[in-house]
Parts: C-alpha cells; structure tokens; sequence
C-alpha cells in the first residue's frame, strides 16, 4: 500500500561526513556504499531529499549540515555498507516531537546500533516548518564491511564522497541451460535513470548464444531468441476470465473482517499462493483472510469448491499464521508469498515470506503446509515484497518494492533461503516503461475532469515463475491516480496485469502490445472491479489449458460502503482467468503462408519432434536443416489443433548435433516446439503444477 501522505517522520537517517574527509573533531569521516540506486548530492537549503518525494532542505537547517553530502535515496528506508571506517551521522526527529508513543523517531533504534547524541549541532528544522519535520543528530565510529538497514523515512547526509578505491577483479561467469553465458550480475544498473522511461535492454536478444540447447522445456515464441529468420507474424493472446468467479469468497466470520485489526472482507492470495501438490492430489491455496489479519489455508479437489480446514494455530479457524507471529508484535499482515519447493532436501517442501506491519519481512519453513515454523526476521524493504524460486539457477530471489523509479523493483538472490534474508546482493531490478499506458479515462471522466493528468504507470509489484523453458513474470502496473483520489471516490486503486519474460531470471522481454494480459472490469459492483493482483505461482496447467488464479477488489458496496480505508482495500476475492497452454503468443501464417528458421540449436534428449500448434483448416510442416541450411528431414503436413503432437519422428542420429527448424505454414499458429520421447514430456516446468503431473516438472 501507499505511504500515509502525512508528513511524519517514522525515519530520517543521515550518515554525514565533512567534504574534507575528516570531521569536525578532526575524526576521519567514513566513506559508505548505499544501495543500487541511489545517488550522492550536496546537502544545501532547496534540495530535494528524495527521489519519490517532493521535500526539500529548508532554509533554517542547522548550516553545520550545509556542504557535506548525502545519499539522495527513497523515503521508505536506505541500506549502505561501509567502505572505509571512520565516523557518520545520523539524524533523526527527536521522540518528542513526534506522534504519540515517538514511533516516526528512530532515536531508540540508534541507541542500539550505537550512536551517540551530538550536542554541537542543535535540533534542526529539516524540511517544512512543523515540529515533526525537526531532527536531532547522532554519531558513530563505524567500521569497514559493516552494513546497515535503515527504516522508513532516510535522508542521507555528510560522509566522505569520495568513493573507495576497488580492484576490479574478474567477474565469474556461468553457462546457463540454455547457452546464455551470465556473469555474476550481469545486469548495467549503476545508474538506471540514464534509460530514462525507456524499456530495459535484454542483452541475450542482441547476443544470442551461437548454439542455443533446447533440452529443457516447450519452446516458445515469446520474443525472437530461438528465431533467425521469419515471415510469419507474432500474436499476443489475452486470457479469458471464468464465468464461475469468483471462485473464493468471504464467507467465514475470519474472511468477513470480524477477527481482525479492520473490520472488511477479504478472501485473496494477495500473491500468496495456488499449487497443485501432487503428494496428495490436492490444490492448495494460502491466503490472506480478512484485511491485514493472519494468512489462512484452504484446499479443493477441483480448484473451484474450497474448504478450510480449523487448524491448530487457534484451535478456531485456518489461520497458518496469527497477527502476532513474534515477541508479541500485534503483525498486521499485508502481502505474502508461499512457495511450493521443487528442490527441498530438508522436508520442508513449503517456504514462505510473509510481510507484516510494524516489523516488514518474515520467513516460515513447513513439511506439510499447515503447521509453520518461524524462521527469521529479513532486512528493510517496502511493503508489497514478494518471494519467487528460480529453478533453472536453483536461487531464492526476493521482488523487493523500491522507489528507484517511482515505484519499482529490486532483486535479492541467495542460494541459501534463509542466508538470503540479508539481501546483501539487493540491485534494482525492473520498472515500468514509456510504453505503459497511462489511464485518464477511469482515473477522471466520471466527473469530466481533464486537468490534472494522472501520474505515470508505475511498478506495483512482480511475481515470478519457472514455465517450461523460461522464467515467467507477471507486472502489476498501476495507472491513473494515487491513493487520495481513488479513496475520495471510492474505488479500489487501479493495478491491471501484465506479461513478461526471462531466459536467463534478470532481464525480462515485455511484449508490444501494453494492453493488460487480465484486465479489471472497471465497473461498480464487479468482484474485480480494480487493484489486480497475481499469485506467488501465476498460474497451473490443467488439461490443454492454464489457470491464472488473481486476486481482484470490488470497493465500496453493500454493508461495506462507509468502511474507513474506502474503497482502495474493500471486498478482496479470488479468481480465474484461462489460456490456451503456452498460448502467451503464437507465429501466426495467413492464407498466403509463411516461414520460420530458428538459429541454431541442440538437442541431446529424446527422438521426436512435438508442437503446440492450431493448424486445423491450413497446414504446418517442419524441415531439418544442417549447419549451412541444407534439408536433412522433413515432415508430413500437420493439420490438426493440438497443444501437443508429435510432428516428426525418427531423430535420433541429429541428437548432439548443431541444427535448425525451418517451420512453414498456411493458415496456422505456432505457439511452441521441443523434443522427446514417445511420451511427448517436456522435462519442463509447470509453474504451480498440475493434476495430470507427479510435481512440478513435465517428466
């Protein structure tokens, strides 16, 4: 959710050192590494403190401050790593000064780390001209390698800002499944705001490996990595919601909001989580159950009809987690992620990250789902933090909301799950685009209000998934106008989703066609009138078909109508929306035919050739090529509707060998290819699994 707009410091912490490098008391001032994106500026009256705010210095700061730097960074928090020791200070508003109880002031949390109070430089008029915009420096000794995570509200002012001197070493690199050599990080984001608004680069589409191996999953046409040469036609294809939705609902008193902090309905992942686990045939499904109460289970052998089992968390209810999940902390949930581990080799087959206020990030481990053992607390990150597994590099990646860009995302990884809590790597990652569509027509012309324009789409949040041959990601993009003008009117906020993908889990492809993958209805009185949002899994195979179970929000209706956080949060249900298997896109042929190559590529599994493809009413047929493009094998034309037939067999003697496909069709769409046995196995993966599976692979 948005940070509330009144301005009351909850943090403000500035490391300061002089710009001689030395401090006052002639103490060598430290030099610090903040996080990705952010950058250092000159603490001076009228300069702005935040990248996501519009505060500026104001002319009655303390001028012991004016001339150092500061980290210029996002309201809701800083992490840095010192690199080189010396002495920081760190302001924050005084305790008095702030609302009941002193909870903007982070003076008790200084305390802890360390700082003392300095008494040379008086309480300083920050920003503004009230009391809670007022703070008090603090100063520390701080040591080379040690890191720090400071809370919501971080200014950063007055260290060295001269930076470390470094020896570049050599950056490791790994050779993924798919022939995309990575490096460490392989990703330019030193100083992201030179793309602007631009789409972010994907280096592997410019540089494809010279042979690309095609042993792991269908492979799809979801941008031109596999393709060298083509005259046929990419088709982005939308999924359709069910006429059965929604498919949970509020019902128990939980679900209805009675137990809870605030009393309103919600039943909805809120990413959460929807798999299939196929250890006892069931779907299974976590979930938030009632607005910020605890997070809740329910399961279906069919993924429509649920029950909620009474657990023993409460003896009462199917509560996995209590609000008060540690110390006594009363944790008022909002989003989470469940995690269904394809790679556990301790029992636990279930992780989970729950982010909760006051304290952020937790991480539960369970063997069976229902019964949860905290884990660890994780450091600062916004709310909206999301968990996703990438399998392919068998890496935990946290999707931490950020504002290096209006909203955006940030990447941590670790091989560990519960090392990764640290997000020692933490970079900043994804964010919407110049060609995200910004939404007038719902924000204002109910009231024909054209003046004020709506801010630019942002990045709400990301959840990520390994499909078949590639990490499948779906965007929460929010357009139109902030929290005030949809709570004024009383609607849910507008987030809609959206599609993108990645070979190698960092950089994502986003198809040219921004308009949303699963749309909000947009209409009063409709379960998913707006604020969209996507599960921890995205999505199940069924059948020929996926299933994207999605949270939506109705608003302001019924017994609900007056409720005080409005419409933005009122009346959470779930959802589903379907799609063809694999069928994000297809290389589409007219009447007048068309033809595909793909670059070359290499398979060692399997003998025949499959597709998923719709050729009913034309034709599709598939050569072999050599490395200089001569036919070695052809098919028969295949003229059927399938989301999996075998199209060639009898491939044996080109397994290890560099080849190509040439595809050509008349009146058909090719969604994927791969090779395999007669069983026609992908040896892909399921995203969250499906009934006609053993796990979460097609093997």
């Amino acid at each position: 959710m948005n940070v509330e707009k009144v301005l009351t410091l909850s943090v403000l912490a500035a490391a300061v050192c002089a710009l001689s490098g030395f401090a006052a008391d002639g103490a060598p001032t430290a030099k610090i590494k903040p996080c990705a994106g952010s950058e250092i500026r000159q603490f001076a009256p009228g300069e702005r403190l935040f990248f996501d705010r519009h505060f500026v210095i104001s002319k009655k700061v303390a001028l012991q401050l004016v001339g150092k730097s500061f980290v210029y960074a996002s309201i809701n928090g800083i992490s840095f790593r010192v690199t080189q020791s010396g002495e920081i200070l760190a302001l924050t508003p005084p305790a008095e000064f702030t609302d009941k109880g002193g909870k903007p002031s982070q003076e008790s949390e200084l305390k802890k780390l360390g700082f003392a109070e300095v008494n040379d430089i008086p309480v300083s008029q920050l920003f503004n001209t009230s009391d809670k915009e007022k703070v008090r420096v603090w100063r520390k000794q701080v040591k080379e390698g040690e890191r720090y995570e400071l809370d919501y509200w971080c200014v950063i002012a007055g260290f060295d800002p001269k930076p470390a001197v470094t020896v570049k070493k050599d950056v490791p690199r790994e050779t993924l499944y798919n022939g995309i050599v990575l490096e460490t990080d392989p990703r330019d984001r030193t100083d992201m705001r030179k793309y602007g608004r631009y789409p972010l680069p994907v280096p592997y589409l410019d540089n494809p490996p010279a042979v690309i191996p095609v042993d792991a999953g269908r492979q799809l046409f979801v941008d031109d990595f596999l393709i060298a040469s083509t005259t046929m036609v990419r088709t982005w294809h939308k999924a359709q919601k069910d006429p059965k939705n929604p498919v949970l609902r509020p019902e128990t008193p939980l679900e209805r909001g009675a137990l809870g902090p605030i009393k309103t309905p919600m039943a909805a992942p809120f990413s959460g989580g929807v798999w299939f686990d196929a250890t006892d045939r069931l779907y299974k499904c976590w979930y938030c159950a009632g607005w910020f109460d605890g997070t809740a289970y329910a399961y279906s052998k069919d993924g429509y009809n649920w029950e909620r089992p009474v657990l023993k968390v409460d003896g009462k209810t199917n509560r996995i987690v209590k609000p008060e999940t540690r110390d006594g902390k009363n944790c008022h949930r909002d989003s989470a992620a469940v995690i269904l581990d394809p790679d556990a080799t301790d029992g636990n087959r279930f992780k989970a990250f729950i982010w909760s206020r006051p304290q952020g990030g937790e991480i539960f481990t369970s063997a069976n789902g229902t019964d949860w053992e905290w884990r660890a607390a994780c450091a600062w990150s916004g709310d909206r933090s999301t968990l996703f597994y990438n399998p392919f590099r068998k890496v935990w990646c946290y999707s931490l909301r950020d504002f290096w860009s209006a909203r955006s995302r940030q990447l941590a990884e670790s091989k560990d799950f519960v090392a990764g809590v640290a997000y020692t790597n933490r970079v900043c990652w994804q964010r919407a685009d110049c060609c995200d569509r910004r939404d007038m027509r719902w924000v204002y012309c109910e009231e024909g209000n054209y003046e004020k324009e709506p801010p630019e789409p942002s990045l709400y949040n990301l959840d990520c998934v390994a499909y078949e041959s590639l990490m499948l990601g779906v965007y929460a993009i929010m357009s139109g106008a902030d929290n005030s003008e949809f709570q004024r009117r009383g609607s849910p906020k507008l987030t809609e989703l959206h599609l993108g993908f990645s070979r190698d889990g960092y950089h994502f492809s986003r198809p040219e066609d921004r308009s949303p993958f699963i749309p909000a209805s947009r209409t009063y009185g409709a379960w998913d009138r707006a604020y969209l949002h996507s599960n921890a899994e995205i999505c199940l195979v069924k059948g020929d078909e996926l299933l994207f179970y999605y949270t939506g929000f109705a608003g302001q209706i019924g017994e609900w109508k007056d409720h005080p956080v409005g419409g933005l949060y009122t009346l959470a249900q779930m959802g589903i929306a379907r799609l063809r298997r694999d069928g994000f896109a297809s290389m589409d042929a007219g009447r007048c035919g068309g033809e595909l190559v793909t670059r070359p590529i290499r398979f060692t599994r399997g003998d025949r050739l499959f597709v998923n493809a719709n050729a009913a009413g034309g034709e599709l047929k598939v050569e072999i090529l050599d490395e200089d493009g001569q036919a070695l094998a052809a098919s028969k034309p295949f003229t059927a509707n399938a989301v999996k037939s075998e199209i060639l067999g009898g491939l044996s003697s080109y397994a290890g060998k560099t080849i190509r496909l040439r595809f050509t069709a008349r009146d058909t769409q090719l969604y994927a290819f791969w090779f395999s046995d007669a069983s026609g196995r992908s040896r892909g993966y399921l995203a969250g699994g499906s009934p006609e599976a053993d796990g979460l692979k097609d093997e």
